[in-house]
């Protein structure tokens, strides 16, 4: 059942958990940890190549996407916005459809959405989600992986609080009602999922048994909760920085906010992280805290989500 659920994402894009069926999706979960695991062996992706379009910094998504390219025999091309000419006025047609002639795969890290959207639209090769402003789907499977690791097939809580209109929080909001988990938003009013998001993943819920809630109180969102998520209040591209300032304050993760929560509670956050604004150092570096163990995950999604795409 998982190699026929993974097989169905051969030569598909991988732009938002949207697209993703719930039994493909947890497809991929199990894939990625027989990753981890040592239990899966070959180069699938032997005399590939995947160009990877960087827009904007990248640590751990640069670094273990080629990783993994590589691990599984293909050849990586690390392709910053300004070495192409699209930095010089070249269209998103054009780069998509001359790169399409020379590689297997496309990858994307940018500041829009649409350029995404656009790209997948007129390349004739696959198109991967490496970070937009809407979603970023390599890193919600990240972060199921490190929860699956922790609580194994139970059915757990897991709240965001924070920026609720991030794109992390879109993807797992996605990714948590994909595997059939409830999901919480604690966020100010102003800054709760976008609308199309949270009504798709309330329908999708009816289907996996999910339950979606919104609250401007924090201790409410993480009340006996399993997992408490953040992200940064000030993503690449804010404009209302001294806004975010003044209202974001009382949804730090620390430690009065875990008393909230479940006792086998765990800590995430996707990285970088500003230390004593949205997480203390105490909870980062804490015993809850899997944030590193989010981040050594995403090679092993990565190879899977690959794999699936371009190899199986």
């Amino acid at each position: 059942m998982g190699l026929r659920a993974l097989r169905r994402l051969r030569g598909r894009d991988y732009l938002t958990l949207k697209d993703v069926m719930p039994e493909e999706f947890r497809a991929l979960v199990l894939r990625s940890l027989d990753y981890k695991r040592g239990l899966v062996s070959g180069t699938p992706l032997t005399r590939k190549y995947v160009a990877g379009i960087f827009e904007k910094p990248s640590t751990r998504t640069r670094v273990s996407f080629s990783v993994a390219v590589s691990s599984l025999g293909g050849t990586f091309l690390n392709l910053p916005k300004e070495s192409l000419q699209i930095s010089r006025g070249e269209t998103l047609k054009d780069t998509a459809l001359v790169l399409s002639r020379f590689v297997d795969a496309i990858a994307a890290r940018v500041k829009s959405h649409n350029t995404l959207t656009e790209l997948a639209s007129w390349a004739d090769v696959p198109v991967i989600n490496l970070l937009s402003d809407r979603y970023h789907p390599l890193q919600a499977l990240a972060d199921v992986v490190t929860i699956v690791e922790s609580f194994g097939g139970r059915k757990v809580d897991v709240a965001f609080v924070g920026d609720g209109s991030a794109n992390t929080c879109a993807s797992l909001m996605f990714a948590s009602v994909l595997m059939g988990y409830n999901f919480r938003v604690g966020a100010p009013e102003s800054y709760m999922p976008r609308e199309d998001d949270l009504k798709f993943a309330k329908r999708l819920a009816e289907l996996t048994g999910s339950e979606i809630d919104l609250t401007e109180d924090p201790k409410e969102a993480v009340k006996d909760v399993h997992v408490i998520y953040t992200d940064t209040w000030f993503s690449m591209g804010v404009l209302d920085i001294d806004k975010r300032k003044e209202i974001f304050p009382p949804y730090q993760v620390n430690s009065e906010l875990l008393k909230a929560a479940s006792p086998e509670a765990i800590v995430m956050h996707c990285q970088p992280w500003f230390l004593g604004q949205e997480i203390t150092e105490e909870v980062a570096y804490g015993p809850r805290s899997r944030a590193f163990d989010e981040a050594e995950n995403r090679l092993h999604t990565s190879k899977a989500v690959l794999e699936a795409i371009l190899g199986i």
